[in-house]
């Protein structure tokens, strides 16, 4: 896809009056081939589909920069709400959250106190808090946000996203902490983000590697096969146990390779979302992948 389409649909992304149109619609445009529904039971019986065919979960409510406090204070509670339903479903899911959404453009102090809420149920119950890694304008005060629980909880984790420069370096502040990393699906300025495919695929292996040299749990997020072989052939020749590290895909994308690694004995975790707040989710799955615009505009003309 063209830069100026992939643009396009991250322009998309962050419109905040499509956003609250798409609520209304449901999951339309095609959208529900990547989002497991809108509600914590359409989320509950999907993973628990993926978990019979031996793949992990995490579940992520979907959501970002809200601006009111209710709203934060709604998704704490909801976020403690899927816990509960994991933990009294005995269904095998992580959970992932974005700070905007539990308050970090409101008040950073709000944003801790209903992570420390979500923190406290996830441990109750033995689960693990992801925090998904947003734009460039919100990456050092999440890293803030992180290291800060970090020095009373040991269930929280984050993302690093490989098109940033500074990627490489932040590795080195994060050693021992759970990490997932990832290429980026946001529009960042050429001054802090790699511009091209093959700048950001050679960054994104670079960092996958010394964060298993340094020991720390990864998780790899890619649909990319060529990554994963290459993976592959680095664990074996470094000797680094398949317990340090797993491999994650999104929720409808490449699910047979997703099915063939777990049967090859590699962990693997699919990352589920749902949600009424799907559009800019959506879009950048959109921004993504040329060959979801296909089954978009056949999902909007069977309307």
């Amino acid at each position: 896809m063209s830069n100026v389409t992939r643009n396009f649909f991250l322009f998309l992304s962050q419109n905040k009056a499509l956003n609250n149109s798409a609520k209304k619609w449901g999951l339309r445009l095609g959208a529900s081939k990547v989002v497991a529904g809108v509600t914590i039971e359409e989320a509950m019986t999907s993973i628990q589909t993926l978990n019979q065919s031996g793949l992990k979960a995490t579940v992520d409510h979907l959501g970002e920069f809200v601006t009111e406090a209710n709203e934060a204070e709604e998704a704490r509670k909801a976020c403690i709400e899927i816990i509960e339903a994991i933990h009294s479903q005995q269904i095998d899911s992580q959970i992932s959250v974005k700070l905007t959404k539990l308050g970090l453009d409101i008040s950073p102090d709000l944003c801790m106190d209903n992570m420390r809420s979500i923190l406290d149920a996830a441990k109750d119950t033995g689960n693990f808090i992801n925090i998904d890694m947003e734009d460039y304008a919100r990456y050092q005060a999440t890293l803030d946000i992180l290291f800060e629980l970090r020095n009373t909880y040991d269930n929280v984790g984050t993302v690093l996203q490989s098109y940033l420069y500074r990627g490489m370096e932040d590795l080195d502040d994060l050693k021992g902490i759970p990490l997932r990393i990832v290429k980026g699906a946001y529009k960042e300025n050429e001054d802090v983000a790699m511009q091209t495919k093959e700048a950001i695929d050679a960054n994104f292996l670079r960092m996958i590697q010394k964060h298993l040299l340094n020991g720390g749990y990864t998780a790899i997020a890619t649909h990319d096969h060529h990554i994963i072989e290459n993976v592959k052939t680095f664990t074996t020749d470094n000797e680094i146990p398949k317990d340090q590290f797993e491999f994650q895909m999104l929720y409808g994308f490449r699910h047979e390779l997703q099915l063939a690694l777990a049967k090859e004995g590699y962990t693997f975790r699919t990352y589920v979302p749902f949600g009424k707040d799907w559009y800019g989710y959506f879009m950048r799955r959109l921004a993504e992948r040329p060959q979801n615009v296909a089954f978009a505009v056949r999902g909007m003309l069977s309307k």
